[in-house]
């Protein structure tokens, strides 16, 4: 926290200017009231930045656990929602216990990259209404708020509001391009708020925050109701979870030099959940809005986060008066600037180049997190990048046969088999590549009708074997075995083998038939073909190259 203090501080202080909006908000949608909110931002944010694992992150209430809160809320009061987020605090630690962080390294980058997409056009998209200087109700779907901002702002046209929307992202963009090191958007909500107070304009504001220290817990639930708040619970759990590591993944690639540790980041946001609710807040967690703020205004370390949750702190205690006169309009600048400055246009034309796969991918993750949520968003879209992954994997699998006469030289090709009579040939089926479900039957079709009087299974370079596979390659070996066809199988690995023999294979093959290499199951093949005795003028024959 020594190597760049200016920066983190400037960076929390603007941070902290757009999560008192934000936090209240969430307080309020959550059922708990703005106080819950702000006291959520300081409490939470500073532990998750102490303990946590992702040095840029932003911890704080947000409003997708503020939809899963509210039910409780009208159900079971405070205590049923502070209960809630004690048990899940509890789950996040022990998720962080059995190390789940590490299976967030298997998220396919271009679905951090949707993800990252969708997040800058939620953002943009929340920042609408209050750009154009519209109210728009807590829970409202995101789509469905600026759209009906836009029509109202035609209707009845809100011009100062606008205006100071664009001058504040005007000065924030153009500032980060010429200083970065100035806190432009700070200083440009500070400017904002000064001119529409000496021009008493008509605009929204923070407005009145509740000051000084929290009122006592209202407490928890009894042990014997703690069970109908486990769904919940395990919903709230997973949700933050995934979008804390998510969120840490977008910082990483934000920053370009930072790498989060996912079960650290589990740990800090388990801890600030289960402290959270002796204090009166709701459940939190990291969000990629102010995470992406803190990025974007230059922070280097956790003294941003710590800022943020002193600033947020301080107001909560006495500093609220300055904070109120603060138009939404001036927030509303900087946010979409913020949002603006996410989108990293070269690296999605990069995937785009990679192939269309890879963009449908990202353009998809982003249409669901702006449409759907989170956890659909990133589901899919690993999903569908499993899917193109196993098509890429599948097209490399191929099949060689190689015709080997009794006596002569050894055919290689694909085609028809070369003239010669079949009692006369051995076949050589040399496979390449993963041997799985999704290849069997285009790999092992072409053995079934093997001519020939022996044909020999070379997997010496099978790089994967699943279940679909075998069964069908045991199906391959009873034919030919029914056939009296001479089977010889080769090169199979140690793993491979265990798989094999516990689907009985190796037991059905006859004894003798199971060989290292390909070259010397076709000389034991030829051995009982051609049984030849050698005279002393001649030199038994070597085994062919394979």
């Amino acid at each position: 926290m020594r190597r760049a203090p200016r920066k983190d501080i400037f960076a929390g202080l603007t941070v902290a200017v757009a999560a008192l909006p934000l936090s209240i908000g969430f307080g309020m949608a959550s059922g708990l009231g703005a106080r819950a909110g702000l006291v959520t931002a300081a409490v939470a944010g500073c532990l998750a930045a102490v303990f946590g694992g992702a040095r840029l992150q932003i911890t704080g209430p947000s409003g997708v656990l503020a939809v899963v809160l509210a039910p409780i809320a009208q159900a079971h009061g405070a205590s049923g929602v502070l209960t809630t987020g004690l048990l899940t605090g509890t789950m996040l630690l022990g998720l962080s216990l059995v190390r789940a962080g590490r299976y967030m390294r298997c998220v396919p980058a271009p679905v951090v990259k949707g993800f990252i997409l969708g997040a800058a056009v939620v953002i943009i998209a929340q920042q609408i209404p209050p750009a154009l200087g519209r109210h728009v109700p807590h829970g409202e779907a995101v789509a469905a708020s600026a759209v009906g901002a836009v029509s109202g702002f035609c209707a009845d046209p809100d011009w100062p509001a606008l205006c100071i929307t664009l001058g504040t992202l005007a000065v924030s963009l153009l500032g980060a391009r010429l200083r970065p090191a100035l806190p432009y958007p700070l200083l440009a909500v500070t400017a904002a708020t000064a001119v529409a107070a000496a021009a008493h304009l008509p605009l929204a504001r923070i407005g009145h925050l509740p000051t000084g220290l929290p009122t006592p817990s209202p407490g928890f639930l009894a042990p014997g109701e703690i069970l109908a708040l486990l769904p919940t619970a395990v919903t709230l759990t997973a949700l933050i979870a995934l979008e804390s590591l998510m969120t840490a993944a977008a910082a990483d690639a934000l920053s370009g030099g930072e790498r989060h540790d996912g079960q650290r980041v589990l740990f800090g946001q388990g801890l600030a959940n289960l402290a959270v609710p002796f204090f009166g807040g709701v459940a939190a967690t990291g969000t990629v809005c102010r995470t992406a703020i803190n990025v974007r205004s230059g922070a280097v370390s956790q003294l941003a986060a710590l800022t943020n949750a002193a600033v947020v702190a301080l107001v909560v205690l006495v500093a609220a008066p300055l904070v109120a006169a603060v138009p939404l309009a001036a927030l509303a600048g900087v946010l979409i600037a913020t949002a603006t400055r996410m989108i990293d246009i070269a690296a999605l034309r990069a995937l785009g180049r990679v192939g269309r796969g890879q963009a449908a991918i990202a353009a998809l993750t982003g249409a669901l997190t702006l449409t759907v949520d989170l956890v659909t968003a990133v589901l899919t879209g690993t999903a569908l990048a499993a899917v193109l992954a196993l098509r890429t994997v599948t097209a490399t699998a191929r099949v060689e046969q190689v015709w080997v006469p009794v006596q002569g030289t050894p055919a290689t090709g694909t085609g028809p088999v070369p003239v010669a009579s079949p009692e006369n040939q051995i076949v050589v089926h040399r496979f390449a590549g993963p041997l799985l479900f999704t290849t069997a039957d285009r790999m092992l079709r072409p053995v079934f009708p093997s001519p020939g009087r022996a044909v020999v299974l070379d997997l010496e370079r099978v790089t994967g074997l699943d279940t679909t596979a075998i069964l069908t390659l045991a199906e391959v070996i009873d034919q030919h075995l029914r056939r009296g066809t001479v089977v010889h199988l080769s090169g199979v690995s140690d793993p491979h083998r265990a798989h094999l023999d516990a689907l009985g294979v190796l037991t059905a093959l006859p004894p003798g038939a199971l060989f290292a290499t390909a070259a010397e199951a076709v000389a034991h093949a030829r051995a009982r073909l051609l049984p030849v005795t050698p005279t002393p003028q001649e030199e038994p024959s070597s085994p062919p190259q394979i």
